[in-house]
């Protein structure tokens, strides 16, 4: 065996043992933070800390956004196309705190009080973006071929849409609503501009309600034991809660497309 060869097998050898390890310090760091959390956060899992505001915000961001992505992908000209998509790639780069600011102004001061709905209204705008342009791909990936099946045997255009491009891209929805999701679930600032926090029972969504990156924060710095494990079970959730949300869109997308619907 030639010096070359054996060269090259040692730093084939090496190159190896160093992308293996740093693998594995990747994958370590994230046992070891979801490790930490469990470790301090599972007595104190309070699940209704999230699930208002996240399902406001879905009620704000899926239609607006599921529906601007048939528009483009459907309906929208070159020009209005453009504008329309230049538009969103400009909100989904606009600061969380700026959202924050417009749903006080919109929302907060009008009815001169905080509540849930002017928190999941900010977080529903930045959901709008990421649905939207999603959408719009895996919407356009359906195959003409169908389009052009329903419309042969007599189906308008909007029944086409409702009934074969949307169920064929259902996957690909599924997977932009859940990653839209686990984007603003960890949002604070949008959060204090509306939601504001409460520590308290609320009595309904037209009142200052808890949020989970709040509430972390506020009991984190808390000099009481009881609300640092609540800080820590809060922790566990949201990140619990975004790795649940993308294990779900990668099983989602790894389907085959025949499968999706």
């Amino acid at each position: 065996m030639s010096f070359r060869t054996i060269w090259r097998k040692g730093l084939s050898a090496v190159m190896m043992s160093l992308t293996g390890l740093c693998a594995l310090l990747t994958v370590s760091v994230l046992v070891l933070v979801l490790g930490f959390l469990g470790w301090n956060g599972a007595t104190a899992l309070h699940w209704s800390f999230f699930t208002n505001l996240l399902f406001l915000a879905t009620l704000v961001g899926v239609p607006v956004g599921l529906l601007g992505a048939v528009y483009l992908a459907e309906y929208a000209s070159s020009i209005p196309a453009f504008l329309v998509r230049y538009s969103t790639d400009l909100l989904n780069g606009v600061p969380s705190i700026v959202i924050g600011i417009f749903a006080y102004t919109i929302v907060v001061l009008p009815f001169h009080h905080f509540s849930a709905y002017a928190g999941g209204f900010a977080l529903g705008v930045m959901m709008i973006p990421i649905i939207l342009r999603s959408c719009e791909d895996f919407l356009r990936a359906v195959p003409g071929s169908l389009r052009e099946g329903a419309m042969a045997v007599g189906a308008s255009k909007w029944k086409t849409i409702l009934t074969v491009v949307v169920p064929a891209a259902s996957g690909g929805i599924m997977t932009a609503i859940l990653l839209s999701l686990s984007r603003v679930a960890g949002e604070t600032a949008p959060l204090l501009f509306t939601a504001f926090g409460n520590n308290f029972w609320n009595h309904g969504l037209n009142e200052p309600i808890a949020s989970l990156p709040v509430v972390i924060y506020t009991y984190a710095i808390s000099p009481y034991d009881d609300w640092h494990r609540q800080a820590w079970a809060a922790g566990l959730v949201l990140l619990g809660l975004v790795l649940v949300t993308n294990v779900v869109a990668r099983g989602l997308l790894a389907r085959p497309a025949g499968q999706r619907r």
